[in-house]
């Protein structure tokens, strides 16, 4: 039970879930510790056999049935892995990316033919999956998309840019969102898949200078006549695309908000941890009044936010979780994971300013929260149309 003292649903309360997420913890402390992730972002990635060390420990593809590779879990099993990741500090590990969103569109839209292709190799880490949505000029609105993939003999030719692409200078399979049909507008979107080793006309541009999340590789990325065959269309059928991300942005969102709800509890832990030893004037901090109600407002604001959170994972899981209730749990989440990391680190004075300490690197990660994903005023208009 964590600092929350929120019981775990039934579905999460398995025996096989509890061994698993005992298994993750382990991994991380072995494969991740403080020292390792600290490389990580004086580096601004994550090493590559970080990816293969996870493959060989069966943590990818977790939600992807054993016939094609995967762990044959579900998506709680998904939220164990987003929990630790979060729970133990481990900075910049794309690997809920990997598995929660690029393996899921090859399972639910590919052929059997490119699910037995890609899947089995994105499982063992071989391959590293990305998606490339967001262009220089198009963000939330996925419909402003420039990049053109145009018919060309037996294949596709794929030109455009892409920026704020997450795992993109280490990715080596990408989903590339890109218009089939320039004046088709919605329906004019297909996805497209990208296999980089030895690709012509591929580049990758800046590991990108970010305010957070420094051991993340987040960058930009060229397509100049990028030929891929005509089996790389992602599904059967061109003009799919924007269906095929509207139907797992639900998803993305809800591990946006799982993600923050790991780093709210992480920071709670932390901060009640560090005002128990603190002292000041002549006793700790925590037995001063202020610091009292604080965390009191804090920890009851996280308790609805977790009850909120196990709500919509038990929705998903039982395929009822609607895309206005997983903008919801996104928006209101990471809005709340800035509001109490701002106020925990408050606490911990000037030291919580210093980047050697956890509470400052979640403060500055914690802020693309809102941002990604489809911004949280994007949200918000999402939610008012169900009014």
């Amino acid at each position: 039970m964590s600092v929350l003292n929120v019981e775990k649903p039934a579905f999460m309360a398995e025996e096989d879930i509890a061994i698993f997420e005992d298994a993750v913890g382990k991994f991380f402390d072995e494969h991740a510790p403080e020292a390792t992730v600290a490389k990580w972002r004086k580096n601004h990635c994550v090493d590559r056999d970080m990816w293969t060390k996870a493959g060989e420990a069966g943590l990818l593809g977790l939600s992807t049935p054993d016939q094609y590779g995967g762990a044959g879990g579900d998506y709680r099993h998904e939220v164990v892995l987003m929990e630790q990741l979060g729970l133990k500090g481990v900075d910049g590990f794309g690997a809920s990316l990997h598995n929660a969103i690029v393996m899921p569109y090859i399972f639910h839209y590919g052929t059997e033919e490119q699910k037995q292709r890609w899947l089995p190799r994105l499982a063992t880490g071989e391959l590293v999956g990305a998606i490339a949505m967001t262009e220089p000029g198009a963000g939330s609105d996925l419909q402003g998309i420039k990049t053109t993939a145009k018919k060309s003999g037996n294949g596709y030719v794929i030109n455009g840019s892409k920026t704020f692409i997450t795992n993109g200078q280490t990715a080596n399979l990408i989903i590339v969102v890109a218009k089939t049909d320039p004046t088709g507008g919605a329906r004019g979107t297909s996805l497209m898949i990208v296999e980089t080793d030895g690709t012509e006309g591929f580049e990758r541009g800046r590991n990108l200078d970010k305010l957070g999340h420094e051991a993340q590789d987040t960058s930009e990325l060229f397509f100049n006549d990028v030929k891929v065959p005509t089996e790389n269309l992602l599904g059967t059928d061109e003009g799919q695309g924007f269906f095929q991300l509207m139907g797992q942005l639900p998803q993305e969102r809800l591990n946006i908000a799982v993600q923050g709800m790991a780093t709210i509890e992480r920071a709670l832990e932390l901060t009640i941890d560090y005002v128990k030893q603190r002292q000041a004037f002549g006793k700790a901090i925590i037995d001063f009044q202020n610091t009292q109600f604080v965390l009191a407002e804090c920890k009851t604001e996280a308790t609805v936010a977790k009850v909120f959170v196990n709500h919509c994972i038990g929705q998903h899981l039982e395929g009822k979780l609607d895309a206005a209730t997983a903008s919801m749990a996104k928006y209101w989440v990471s809005d709340l994971e800035n509001k109490i990391v701002d106020r925990c680190l408050q606490l911990f004075g000037g030291y919580g300013f210093m980047n050697e300490y956890p509470i400052a690197r979640m403060y500055k990660d914690s802020r693309i929260q809102r941002i990604y994903g489809g911004t949280n005023e994007i949200m918000k208009l999402l939610i008012a149309r169900t009014l």
